[in-house]
């Protein structure tokens, strides 16, 4: 079964994360991926554009993968389809990052798995936006 840390939990990750890696950001400001990301930037968060289909978004550096990324990072939050977790998850278990963090509507159970079993921090099915709104 698959456990999100409770809602005090993710708070508490927000309030000391500074760098959120963002998979699969777009750069249509129309799309949920942009709107989050820029709320989070709004925020005071840095955001790290991965997509390797842009070259820039909300005046970030774009880089294709997460092993591009050259600085630490607090989160990633993944805006992949479901089906892109466990490649994505295998990635991510490369880079130095503690917290896994899957959009609402986002979740994996053969990712989750793998990922708590390496002592990562999972977050599925949940909207990073949302529960700042709830952490302040």
């Amino acid at each position: 079964m698959m456990q999100n840390p409770s809602r005090e939990e993710r708070g508490q990750i927000l309030k000391k994360a500074k760098r959120i890696a963002v998979v699969g950001l777009s750069d249509n400001p129309n799309r949920t991926s942009y709107m989050v990301s820029e709320a989070m930037q709004n925020a005071g968060y840095t955001i790290i554009p991965v997509n390797p289909s842009v070259d820039e978004v909300l005046g970030e550096k774009a880089v294709s993968s997460l092993k591009e990324i050259d600085q630490p990072v607090d989160i990633v939050n993944v805006f992949r389809r479901s089906e892109y977790l466990p490649e994505i998850a295998r990635e991510f278990a490369e880079i130095d990052c503690d917290v896994f963090w899957a959009q609402q509507g986002v979740a994996h159970k053969e990712a989750y798995d793998y990922l708590k079993g390496l002592g990562k921090t999972v977050i599925m099915d949940s909207c990073i936006k949302v529960e700042h709104a709830l952490t302040k």
